[in-house]
């Protein structure tokens, strides 16, 4: 059987194309089945419980966890899309960014599945997957449009001029949001992973305890985190040097709207800037509900429309990825067997098209 090259000009290209999507860039092991935008399956194993234990997640045994899994989310992923492995026109798989063991576990397995089966491979830019997932909840999103990127590794305003070619508008100086989130959590004392907690904690509270400036205007629309943290992180600090009570809500309910508000008010600034109709969020950040709220009101407010995909869909799962594969596929966009894992890659960073492949090669 002649194995499929991606350099060699194939018509291959379908409308809508079944693109399975694998992802184990931390401690979720996902695979999902799409037929064009629609999910037809979506399966996720997370060691998220086990990492909990520990406060955070372990490489290692993130890496166990995804080596031990994978074989058997694909399977039910295919099963339950109701498809066979052959049905199957491309298998998009997360390259980057991320912890590299866990990331290699995925890439070795999808260049493996790939290729028994004689199917094409695309790498996919987690983050870019992370964008990628408003087209699965609103099947008729195109550009031009705004969005909101926050995770636990990145925090960016990118404006998407086509659904390949996307704009950095601003980006985290330093900590990311999700990050900050993590630690905040840490230090009232919240399990892992701390963003969930924070929030069910901050209903209890106000928004009393005093918190720095995030980089208003004179910032445009870079963020600052690590002020904010350290700021929390020496308030309590203080109150526990000293013995005197505090209360871990309005500590949450602080830093949760000092850490919210910046973004929604930058986010909304930067699509009235760029003349655009739509906005859209993405990151495990998009599924706090202090944000998602905000941020509808901001949008309803200024006439904007919001997209916002399902909470399930902004923390890392394979669907996502499945999504960011059908732009590659449409694309042009796929990887040869020598596809290796990157721990970090640029936001903006995507494959050579399989022209610009070609040429540089020659």
């Amino acid at each position: 059987m002649q194995r499929y090259n991606p350099f060699e000009k194939l018509n291959i290209q379908k409308p809508d194309p079944i693109i399975l999507g694998i992802e184990s860039s931390c401690d979720e092991t996902a695979a999902a089945v799409i037929r064009g935008r629609k999910i037809l399956s979506d399966e996720i194993a997370s060691s998220a419980t086990l990492q909990a234990e520990y406060g955070g997640v372990v490489p290692e045994l993130a890496s166990r966890a995804h080596t031990d899994e994978i074989a058997r989310v694909v399977e039910r992923a295919v099963k339950n899309a109701g498809i066979t492995y052959q049905d199957i026109d491309a298998v998009a798989v997360t390259y980057g960014a991320g912890l590299l063991g866990a990331l290699l576990v995925g890439v070795s397995f999808a260049k493996a599945f790939a290729y028994a089966l004689n199917k094409p491979l695309i790498a996919v830019n987690h983050i870019r997957g992370h964008l990628a997932a408003a087209y699965l909840d609103e099947p008729t999103l195109c550009p031009p449009f705004v969005t909101l990127l926050a995770s636990g590794g990145h925090t960016a305003i990118l404006h998407a001029k086509s659904e390949g070619d996307f704009e950095i508008l601003g980006a985290t100086l330093d900590d990311a949001a999700g990050e900050a989130f993590d630690k905040v959590a840490r230090v009232l004392g919240l399990s892992y992973p701390g963003g969930p907690h924070i929030e069910r904690c901050a209903r209890e509270g106000e928004p009393i305890v005093p918190m720095p400036k995030m980089l208003k205007g004179g910032g445009g629309y870079n963020f600052s985190y690590s002020g904010l943290k350290t700021a929390v992180i020496n308030y309590c600090h203080t109150k526990e040097q000293k013995k005197e009570d505090y209360s871990k809500a309005d500590v949450a309910c602080s830093f949760q709207k000092a850490a919210v508000d910046v973004l929604v008010e930058k986010t909304v600034s930067a699509a009235k800037e760029k003349g655009v109709s739509t906005v859209t969020a993405g990151g495990g950040v998009a599924a706090n509900g202090y944000l998602r709220e905000s941020l509808e009101k901001a949008c309803q407010a200024q006439g904007l429309r919001l997209v916002l995909p399902p909470k399930r869909y902004c923390t890392d799962n394979a669907a996502m990825i499945a999504s960011e594969g059908l732009v590659q596929y449409r694309l042009g966009n796929f990887a040869s067997m020598d596809l290796t894992a990157k721990a970090s890659i640029p936001l903006a960073a995507t494959l050579q098209t399989v022209q610009s492949r070609m040429q540089k090669e020659k």
